[in-house]
C-alpha cells in the first residue's frame, strides 16, 4: 500500500520528488495568485443536498463525452511537458487513462509526440480510453494545421482550442526561476530548436513567456474557430471561456462544445473560479452543445459539484502530474481509481444512483452570514 489516501497527499510526496523549478512550473499561477486560491476554495462555497432512502446499491458512473463512452466523467486535462514529471511522460498518463476507461487531453506541448501516446493508450488491454489534442494556434497556420492533421491520423477523437492564451500569463515563481526544458528534453511535436522549447537563450525572463509571444498567434480572433472548423471533420471544443457572452459567440461561430476554464488559474489572475462562472455558461448556450469544466478539482465530491452545476465532465490536471511524479503509470492509475470511488460513494451518499439524476437540486449555495 502506497498510503496515499486523497489527492493532496500526491501533491505532497511530489513536492519531496520534483526538482523546485519544475514544482513551481507545475504549481504556480499567475501574479499573486488569487485565482488559484479560488479555484479550490469555490468548492466550498456549495453544499450538497442528498436525498435518502433512494436504493444506492448499485451506481452507475459512465457517461458519454463528444461520442465516446467512458467510465466515469472525470477525464484528464492537458498539461505541458511531463517527461519533466517522470521519464515515461504522456505515454503513462494515456495508459493510465486506458486503463482507467476514461479520456486524455493532450498538451501540444507535450514531452511525447501525439503518435507515441496513442501507441502506449492502444497497447493497453480493455478499458475505453480515449484522447484528445489540445492546440494553440500558432503565428504559422500550416503547422498549427500539420498538428490537427497529426492528430486525426493518429485516432484522436476532438480539438480542444485553447483561447485564453494570447500571451503568456506572468508566473513570478518561473521569472524568478527563469524557467526553461531540462536539456534532455523537448516539446517533442515540433522540430526546430525554437519551436521545441529546447533553445539556451531566453535572458532573465521565463523562458516560456518569451516561446509565447514569439510562436503563438496573438491577432486570434473568432474567425479562427470557423478557420478550424473548415480544416478538421473533428469536433472543435474551445477551451478557456469564462462567461455567457462569450459561450454564445462560440456557438454562434461553430464550437461543438465549450470547456469552462481559466488555464488553470495561470493566465489572467483575479478572475473568477471555474466553478463560480460555470451555470453562467449553461444556462447562455441553453443546451445546444455540452459544457466541460476544469480548475481546482481534488475530490470526488468536487466533481459531483461541478456535474449538479450543468458540467457534463470535468477535467483534472495539477493531481494528475503529482501522481506521476510519484509513481509513473501506476500512480496516476491509483489516482484515477481513487477519485472515481471517491465520486461513486459521493454519488450513493447523495441519493444519485447514475449520472442522469444529479441535477440542480443536489447544490445549495453556502450563505455566509453578514459582518455588518
Amino acid at each position: 500500500m502506497s498510503g496515499r489516501v486523497c489527492a493532496s497527499d500526491f501533491e505532497e510526496e511530489a513536492k519531496k520528488i520534483l526538482p523546485k523549478s519544475i514544482y513551481d512550473y507545475y504549481r504556480s499561477g499567475a501574479d499573486g495568485q488569487n485565482t488559484l486560491a479560488h479555484n479550490l476554495s469555490a468548492f466550498h462555497r456549495w453544499y450538497l443536498i442528498p436525498r435518502v432512502l433512494r436504493n444506492v446499491s448499485s451506481v452507475d458512473l459512465s457517461v458519454s463525452v463528444l461520442g465516446q463512452r467512458l467510465s466515469m466523467p472525470l477525464c484528464v486535462a492537458a498539461t505541458a511537458m511531463q517527461r519533466m514529471a517522470h521519464p515515461a511522460g504522456e505515454t503513462a498518463t494515456a495508459k493510465a487513462c486506458k486503463a482507467a476507461g476514461t479520456g486524455m487531453m493532450l498538451s501540444s506541448w507535450a514531452t511525447s509526440t501525439i503518435e507515441e501516446v496513442m501507441s502506449a493508450m492502444m497497447a493497453v488491454q480493455g478499458g475505453e480510453g480515449v484522447l484528445w489534442m489540445q492546440l494553440y494556434i500558432y503565428k504559422d497556420r500550416e503547422l498549427t494545421l500539420s498538428l490537427v492533421r497529426r492528430a486525426e491520423k493518429a485516432g484522436y477523437k476532438a480539438i480542444f482550442v485553447t483561447v485564453d492564451t494570447p500571451f503568456l500569463g506572468k508566473r513570478l515563481d518561473d521569472v524568478r526561476n527563469r524557467f526553461k526544458m531540462p536539456p534532455h528534453l523537448s516539446m517533442s511535436n515540433f522540430s526546430t530548436a525554437s519551436l521545441a522549447f529546447s533553445e539556451d537563450s531566453y535572458g532573465n525572463d521565463s523562458g516560456l513567456a518569451v516561446y509565447v509571444a514569439n510562436a503563438i498567434d496573438p491577432t486570434i480572433s473568432w474567425e479562427d474557430i470557423t478557420w478550424l472548423k473548415k480544416h478538421t471533420h473533428l469536433p472543435v471544443i474551445v477551451k478557456g471561456i469564462l462567461n455567457g457572452e462569450d459561450a454564445v459567440c462560440a456557438l454562434n461561430y461553430g464550437a461543438d462544445a465549450i470547456l469552462v476554464s481559466n488555464h488553470g488559474a495561470r493566465q489572467l489572475d483575479g478572475v473568477p473560479a471555474t466553478l463560480d462562472v460555470l451555470e453562467e455558461v449553461v444556462q447562455a448556450v441553453q443546451g445546444q452543445c455540452d459544457v466541460y469544466m476544469d480548475g481546482g478539482v481534488r475530490r470526488g465530491t468536487d466533481v459531483l459539484k461541478a456535474l449538479a452545476l450543468g458540467a457534463k465532465a470535468v477535467f483534472m490536471g495539477r493531481p494528475v502530474l503529482w501522481a506521476l511524479a510519484c509513481q509513473g503509470e501506476e500512480g496516476v492509475t491509483e489516482l484515477l481509481e481513487l477519485l472515481k470511488e471517491e465520486l461513486r460513494l459521493a454519488m450513493a451518499l447523495s441519493g444519485c444512483r447514475s449520472l442522469s439524476e444529479v441535477n440542480r437540486s443536489l447544490v445549495r449555495k453556502v450563505d455566509f452570514p453578514s459582518r455588518m
